[in-house]
């Protein structure tokens, strides 16, 4: 292919099927998306610590392969990105914190294991908020990341580098985690697909000490490539005792499904959220794709209460209990916010934890009851578009020190719950900035949101669009 940015933008899939025939090698993968990289990257900031050495090498151990007739692994030569809260053995994870900037892990989180094993080829770890506290996509430590639809705005968080690369054609697969929506902002925010898998599904270790919400999926193009990085993910591992032991389903053979027939809720607020005009037409208009598909869609009112008390409860007092200690020392260095959230959670008491554990009990009865009647629910991935970077809200919104959760409140309640959801691009506000559709299903459904992902994008495709850079 003469023009690398085409290459860039070319499906994993299709530039695998590219290197099993012998027409692309692992070495000319890897030049073109360390190029691409280098020119973007003073625009961008979407790496905390690049590998492009490293790449080099592994890139030419994998071609010596191929020419000794080797099997084809299942991601042979890709090149790969991976978040800066992975821990990577021998490779800093710094996390976005001058807490953790001399932080360099012994170990491997599993997924490095699985992604180098299948044959990936890492480029470097990509950037996050502080320990990824936020929907922005900024740090104390590494500055601003940008969108690359906008320069100056934001990217979204905290998978921030992760979306910006897989929005700009740098790599093809791209690894996120998601706590509160850390998969679903960057990636609606950015323009490209975004995938949280249910909980245990890929495992995380070590085990993030946050009350067992933050999800591992990947964040690419296209559907099929997602369902391409996740059944290598996927699957039971010993160190995480949240796992599921079920092995990964074939997602990618399976992917293509028929709509017809679908129960499909919609909601463009959850009863309870405030959503801008303009990204609650554009959500409602994507909606009755599935309705042209043959699915059959019902607008639903307010399926739960309002979660954010008990919400909040958990996401502030997990961070008083993690860093609070160390505010006395480190205080000045860290994100305002960071530390206005830390400082809140430090007035919730144990029973406050033990009463919204019991919450958080009766919301997964409520979101369970709703996919029995329903195969699936639709909704705004979030209540804005991107906005400028540097801010924690966007203007026209009431202002807080640290509660940014409102203009992403569609996200946080299927952490909690332990269910899928994906974010879809599905449209672009007056000012040209990408919108997310979000797709959910009940719990281990996971291929029902790939599949219900993939005929959205058939039926809309997006892959299409890139942004000006």
């Amino acid at each position: 292919m003469s023009d690398p940015s085409e290459l860039c933008y070319l499906p994993a899939t299709q530039v695998l099927a590219l290197v099993r025939a012998r027409k692309l090698s692992p070495v000319e993968l890897v030049e073109v998306a360390i190029a691409r990289a280098e020119a973007l990257e003073p625009k961008l900031n979407a790496f905390v610590t690049t590998l492009f050495d490293e790449a080099r090498e592994r890139a030419r151990e994998l071609e010596a392969e191929l020419a000794r007739g080797g099997p084809v692994r299942p991601l042979h030569g890709l090149p790969v990105t991976l978040k800066d809260l992975l821990f990577t053995k021998g490779i800093p994870t710094k996390g976005g914190s001058w807490l953790f900037a001399d932080r360099v892990p012994e170990v491997d989180a599993p997924v490095v294991e699985r992604l180098r094993a299948a044959g990936a080829v890492f480029l470097g770890k990509t950037t996050v908020p502080e320990m990824g506290w936020k929907g922005c996509g900024d740090s104390p430590l590494t500055g601003i990341s940008h969108n690359p639809w906008k320069q100056g705005y934001n990217a979204g968080g905290s998978s921030t580098g992760a979306a910006i690369c897989a929005a700009a054609g740098i790599g093809w697969l791209h690894q996120g985690s998601d706590g509160a929506g850390s998969i679903r902002m960057p990636a609606a925010f950015c323009g490209v697909f975004g995938f949280k898998p249910s909980f245990g599904r890929v495992p995380y270790w070590p085990v993030p000490n946050n009350d067992l919400i933050s999800h591992i999926g990947p964040i690419t193009r296209t559907v099929a490539d997602a369902a391409l990085m996740l059944e290598v993910m996927a699957g039971p591992d010993d160190r995480d005792q949240t796992s599921l032991e079920a092995p990964p389903e074939p997602y990618l053979a399976r992917l293509e499904a028929d709509m017809r027939g679908k129960r499909v809720a919609w909601s463009p607020d959850l009863g309870y959220l405030r959503v801008d005009a303009e990204i609650r037409s554009i959500c409602e208009d994507a909606a009755r794709t599935f309705e042209a598909m043959g699915a059959v869609v019902e607008p639903i009112a307010q399926p739960w209460p309002d979660p954010w008390p008990m919400e909040r409860c958990f996401y502030s007092s997990n961070y008083a209990g993690n860093v609070g200690h160390l505010l006395d020392r480190w205080a000045d260095k860290m994100d305002p916010g960071l530390v206005a959230l830390t400082r809140d959670g430090m007035a919730y008491s144990a029973a406050d934890w033990v009463r919204a554990r019991q919450q958080r009990a009766e919301l997964y009865d409520r979101v369970r009851a709703l996919f029995e009647r329903y195969d699936l629910l639709l909704t705004p991935t979030l209540s804005v578009a991107a906005f400028p970077a540097g801010r924690l809200i966007p203007e026209h919104w009431e202002q807080h020190p640290w509660e940014w959760h409102r203009w992403a409140g569609f996200s946080y309640p299927f952490n909690l719950t332990w269910v899928p959801a994906a974010t879809c691009p599905c449209g672009f506000t007056a000012d040209g900035l990408p919108v997310g559709l979000q797709i959910v299903a009940g719990r281990h459904r996971d291929l029902l949101v790939l599949q219900a992902a993939r005929a959205f994008e058939r039926a809309r495709p997006w892959a299409q669009h890139r942004p000006p850079l």
